[in-house]
């Protein structure tokens, strides 16, 4: 017999009554009926019932074992009484009666209890990261999580792509966020960075004749966190594609992340990927205040200035006098009573905004009035136009946010979402999702008056250099995002390869031609030399779990994450480097007052 186990812990079933098995695994949980010692052993696959009796051999041996004791048992496997089968096990209708056992490892008190759904402090379950992950629940997100990414290897494979890896130390490339820098021993004083996405090796390897990439792919960034993003490092699906448009970027894609969806939704409905509309992002933040819209939520935001220009409500109206400045109207179907209107102003507040505008509309036995101290102000010729436009009745309500839309586009969006949430209209049981296109390339500070990348600064303009010659602000790239149900799922672009469309990209963001060749020289150079036009994305692997796992946290679904702070609590990093270490580096710590 095997020195360990003989079978799994989910393996046992009625046909192996009788026999005599090894079992390996932790006791999970341990019970005393009179005499008679049950622990539930579990490993990796599953839970079998183990029992002992002061007729066994090693009574006393198993009277020892505490929770999380990893042990080994021999035994003989018994059928269980008719009613004392546990038809939630696979393994429910027996248990095995140990004869002999062997304690492979004892385990100390323990700081967060594995049986059980008991809640504990993150930082507890991050330093104890190991015993946190022998919970039912985290075995189950790392499993789905492994079973997720060999099913896009497939899937990639499947569609003619083959995988390469790309360095992990490399130069430092501006991605949207900071590099981590890596100290050169070799040559003092200059520093490798930890790439923030493979993208400028991706498309040397176009260049490179190879015509379909892939790799599940490691990248760093130095962000600050939050609960959908790691605040150090993530994996993402990375693939490019020579001789491409956009659209046959789409139609590779698609179907691999919908196929992954179906195979690991729950059942969850999922629209086919030929239905997943195509919204211009300056549509998307008008109608749903971002550029990763939930499309389960059937609100869509409008704009209503006319109905308030030169109207009896002095705030709108003035603001309205403003260039640049516009009203808009977030529509709230069932949203009409005057508790629910107030308890979303509450919340407004608690956002940080004065409160927000609101008419609903009710029921006053002789017909519909609008009610609220909007409707007041602007009269009922004007608040019969907005109900009309928004296409509201008895019941519904509608919240209006004003100003330059920079400036509340975001809490709209917010809005939109609380409103979608509170008022049951979004399906819990749907994928929605949505290519986002044509997004600008370029963006004004408005400090102080100049021109920088908004996005991708590798993305083709829409009109080569032709559209570079006018107003930067209306240049939009071939740059697509995919979303769904609220997050950014996939982020791509088909890629600027000609380099001299390239220098007067980036001469418009303010970097000359010696700067654009010294810090992609690299892409610069190999474009000189036959680039086919490529283009792909980069699907985020931690995001697309984290929602078929149903969780808001990534840190959920990432084996050993970080915290909140870019710590790692269980390896104590970061840490303070030896003197040894910084000599040999030739640096040196300067402290922080």
């Amino acid at each position: 017999m095997h020195a360990y186990r003989s079978h799994t812990c989910a393996d046992l079933t009625k046909d192996q009554v009788g026999d005599t098995v090894r079992l390996a695994g932790w006791a999970h949980r341990i019970r005393d009926h009179g005499g008679v010692l049950f622990i539930d052993l579990r490993d990796h696959y599953g839970m079998t019932q183990v029992l002992c009796d002061p007729d066994s051999p090693v009574f006393s041996q198993v009277e020892k074992v505490r929770s999380e004791w990893c042990i080994r048992i021999d035994g003989t496997v018994k059928a269980r009484a008719d009613s004392l089968v546990n038809p939630k096990l696979p393994t429910g209708e027996i248990e095995v009666y140990i004869r002999d056992i062997e304690v492979l490892g004892e385990a100390q008190e323990l700081p967060l209890i594995v049986f059980g759904d008991q809640e504990y402090p993150e930082e507890t379950r991050l330093k104890y990261r190991y015993l946190d992950l022998r919970r039912e629940a985290m075995q189950k997100s790392m499993t789905l999580r492994s079973d997720v990414v060999a099913s896009i290897r497939r899937r990639m494979w499947d569609k003619g792509f083959r995988e390469y890896q790309t360095p992990i130390i490399t130069a430092s490339s501006p991605e949207g966020a900071r590099d981590f820098l890596v100290p050169s021993r070799l040559h003092p004083g200059k520093f490798y960075a930890l790439p923030q996405a493979p993208q400028q090796f991706k498309q040397l390897i176009m260049v490179s004749g190879f015509d379909k990439y892939f790799q599940i792919a490691p990248c760093f960034r130095d962000e600050d966190p939050r609960a959908d993003r790691s605040p150090t490092d993530f994996y993402q699906l990375d693939m490019e594609m020579s001789f491409v448009e956009q659209q046959d970027v789409f139609d590779t894609v698609a179907p691999v992340i919908a196929g992954v969806f179906e195979e690991f939704g729950g059942g969850k409905s999922v629209d086919a990927p030929e239905t997943w509309p195509q919204i211009p992002y300056a549509e998307a933040a008008l109608k749903y205040g971002t550029d990763k819209p939930d499309l389960r939520n059937p609100i869509e935001m409008q704009v209503v200035s006319e109905h308030f220009a030169g109207s009896g409500f002095a705030i709108f109206a003035k603001l309205l006098e403003q260039e640049g400045t516009e009203i808009r109207a977030i529509p709230a179907p069932g949203g009409g009573s005057r508790k629910f209107c107030d308890r979303m102003n509450a919340w407004a507040q608690k956002e940080g905004l004065p409160g927000m505008g609101y008419i609903f509309w009710r029921d006053q036995g002789e017909g519909m009035e609008a009610a609220g101290p909007l409707a007041k102000n602007i009269g009922p010729e004007r608040t019969e136009a907005i109900r009309q436009q928004l296409g509201l009745g008895v019941g519904d309500a509608a919240f209006f946010l004003g100003g330059k839309p920079a400036s509340f586009q975001r809490i709209a969006g917010k809005a939109r979402d609380v409103l979608g949430h509170e008022l049951k209209l979004i399906d819990p049981n749907r994928f929605a999702f949505a290519w986002i296109v044509d997004f600008p390339i370029y963006e004004k500070d408005e400090e102080t008056g100049e021109v920088d990348f908004e996005h991708n600064p590798f993305s083709m303009p829409q009109g080569g250099m032709e559209a570079l010659q006018g107003d930067p602000l209306k240049v939009l790239g071939f740059q697509y995002d995919l979303a769904c149900n609220g997050y950014e799922l996939v982020s791509g672009a088909i890629r600027n390869h000609k380099p001299e469309v390239m220098l007067k990209a980036f001469e418009i963001a303010g970097y000359g031609e010696e700067e654009v060749k010294n810090r992609f020289g690299a892409l610069y150079n190999a474009f000189h030399y036959g680039a086919p036009p490529h283009g792909g994305c980069a699907a985020g692997i931690d995001r697309m779990v984290m929602l078929l796992a149903e969780t808001a946290n990534i840190r959920e679904v990432i084996m050993f994450p970080m915290n909140q702070r870019a710590e790692d609590l269980m390896m104590n990093a970061p840490s303070d480097p030896s003197s040894d270490q910084l000599m040999e580096l030739s640096l040196r710590v300067i402290p922080q007052d």
